[in-house]
């Protein structure tokens, strides 16, 4: 399989994000949530960075990278 930056940026992404919505479920409390004006900013940039790196393994999915083949000049 060829190295496609797409992949690991979107498994980055798709990782981090996991992290703050458990982060964001487990340790958010109010005193928290007063600082941000009462949103749990780590639940919801955790969804945010989840759905954009599943977002990348679609576009991998979908666009894959074609593989260039070399081209013989013997035909001449």
């Amino acid at each position: 399989m060829l190295f496609d930056i797409r992949t690991i940026v979107g498994g980055l992404l798709a990782c981090y994000g996991v992290i703050l919505i458990v982060v964001g479920l487990a340790y958010s409390t109010d005193f928290q949530r007063a600082k941000t004006g009462g949103i749990d900013v780590n639940l919801w940039a955790g969804v945010g960075m989840t759905v954009v790196g599943i977002l990348f393994f679609a576009w991998v999915r979908l666009r894959p990278v074609v593989e260039l083949t070399a081209v013989d000049d013997d035909d001449e």
